[in-house]
């Protein structure tokens, strides 16, 4: 068979004309490229975390919601870093400075929160503690809780605020689900949770059959902003740029996910000293009294240093079940009284429990966590908190 020489010379055209192509392409100068045009908007996210934030499509939350009007704001597209949010300062430290993703919506607008690691944009809202009534009832501040039932979260500013008080029955419940659930079934006269949760569940579960009243004082509210890590600052001043236009469209999402808005109840004589993560609950704002003693026995006076190096892993770790800065209402968990219980064999059975857990308590074992230096700096902290009773 002859060869079909004008399919060759056509074949050998094309050939030669892709070279000339790929040669051009070589020499042509290069258009700039905009780095934010080509990379998206990161958000950090939890997954299952609603009214917040969820990896539904259609059910995306407020959070998230916020972090897709932003993008588009910027021009650019979004991406998620889904991390469970449980963990509190961990899931920031492990998202947002491990360089996962460029924002984390929903931190406090506060120095003292993981700062200078952590820059904060202008807040776009107010967060906190409410109380949920049946519709009809007139609250007001603490005394207006006098002789009822209130069902409070553990491990909550609520419940430290209301400790003392034996002229309210606490009924402790360890979610705000579960304070609505008491509410709903009549364990309880009033829940005393977590404002957005509580708003939420009442718009979807309860079909507002509650009111919700918003508490303010120390602890109970603060304002929420959009935390970056501290390299970001040009991001997070773009983001400043762009947050007034979105008033409008945030205050339109915070009614979709049936956050509660309107005048607070002032609630005074709060503890002192706060520590914040991004779940809902007890893990995103602890407020306490800070009780220190003077340290006793052998034990020498801890450093400065360490202290705050342990105070800082315990609150973002250890404060879910034991209370911020270690106040904890509940005896059995106090570690407050780590000494009067174990004496000179406070350090041990302090060594032991961190490194191995107590499975049967709920206690994890944290040696694959934290260093040995840090649980020494956490060992340090504690001795600044110990107290021969909490009665």
């Amino acid at each position: 068979m002859r060869p079909n020489h004008s399919a060759i010379g056509a074949s050998r055209y094309r050939a030669i004309a892709g070279l000339l192509a790929c040669a051009a392409a070589l020499v042509a100068p290069a258009l700039p490229l905009h780095a934010d045009e080509a990379q998206p908007l990161r958000l950090c996210a939890d997954p299952t975390n609603l009214p917040f934030s969820s990896d539904s499509p259609s059910q995306p939350g407020f959070y998230v919601e916020i972090g897709q009007a932003l993008a588009q704001a910027l021009g650019r597209p979004i991406a998620y870093d889904w991390y469970k949010s449980y963990f509190g300062k961990r899931t920031v430290r492990v998202t947002l400075l491990g360089k996962q993703c460029d924002a984390m919506i929903g931190l406090p607008r506060s120095e003292d929160f993981m700062g200078p690691a952590v820059i904060f944009s202008n807040s776009f809202a107010k967060e906190g503690y409410a109380l949920v009534a049946a519709k009809g009832q007139v609250l007001g501040g603490i005394d207006g809780l006098r002789g009822k039932r209130v069902a409070v979260q553990f491990a909550s500013t609520p419940q430290n605020l209301l400790a003392s008080r034996d002229d309210i029955q606490k009924v402790t419940v360890l979610s705000p689900e579960e304070g609505m659930q008491a509410l709903d079934q009549g364990r309880a006269d009033v829940a005393f949770i977590w404002a957005p949760v509580a708003g939420w569940l009442n718009k979807t579960t309860y079909n507002g059959r509650y009111q919700i009243e918003l508490t303010e004082g120390e602890g109970l509210s603060w304002d929420a902003a959009i935390g970056f890590a501290k390299t970001s600052a040009e991001l997070r001043d773009r983001i400043d740029a762009v947050l007034p236009q979105l008033q409008k469209t945030i205050g339109e999402l915070a009614v979709k996910y049936g956050l509660p808005s309107g005048a607070p109840v002032r609630f005074g004589g709060a503890p002192a000293a706060v520590t914040t993560g991004t779940g809902t609950g007890a893990d995103v704002a602890q407020v306490a009294n800070v009780v220190a003693t003077e340290t006793k026995g052998d034990a020498a006076a801890p450093h400065d240093d360490a202290v705050g190096a342990g105070k800082e892993i315990f609150n973002g770790t250890c404060a879910h079940c034991h209370g911020p800065d270690a106040v904890q209402s509940e005896r059995k968990i106090d570690l407050r009284l780590l000494r009067h219980r174990y004496g000179d064999d406070m350090r041990e059975k302090f060594w032991t429990t961190v490194h191995e857990g107590r499975p049967t308590k709920g206690m994890p074992s944290w040696k694959e966590v934290f260093t040995d230096d840090q649980f020494d700096s956490i060992f340090s902290f504690l001795l600044t908190v110990q107290s021969e009773s909490n009665d």
